[in-house]
């Protein structure tokens, strides 16, 4: 699979803002001009998918694991929980574990396999 950059962007975004839902975050704006999307009292969503400073502590949180294996072509993937990224499908192996490990924790949270943080009103 070879996506535009843009539109391989434009797909971390929509994991960042569909986990931010999930977790319990309502207000969730588009902001263009950063080039990523507010959240409640103007912080910036965490770069779930992007940044290992905001991904890492999510692999802790909820105990989430990665395995590595071989692909298909020589690439390699990795496989956390019920999702499997392909090395090739991505920028770097490191974007495809984070955008792998934000995958299998929308995967897990819809299913019922993991609570929701409560979030203040």
């Amino acid at each position: 699979m070879h996506i535009s950059d843009q539109e391989y962007f434009r797909s971390c975004i929509a994991r960042e803002r569909q986990l931010a839902q999930l977790l319990g975050h309502r207000h969730i704006e588009e902001c263009y001009e950063s080039a990523g999307t507010l959240w409640d009292n103007n912080q910036a969503l965490p770069k779930w998918t992007r940044d290992w400073r905001a991904c890492g502590p999510l692999m802790t949180e909820y105990g989430i694991t990665v395995t590595y294996g071989d692909g298909p072509g020589h690439g390699g993937l990795a496989r956390i929980g019920a999702t499997t990224v392909h090395f090739t499908d991505h920028p770097t192996r490191d974007r495809a574990v984070m955008y792998g490990i934000v995958k299998e924790l929308i995967f897990l949270i819809e299913h019922g396999k993991v609570g929701r943080p409560v979030q203040a009103a």
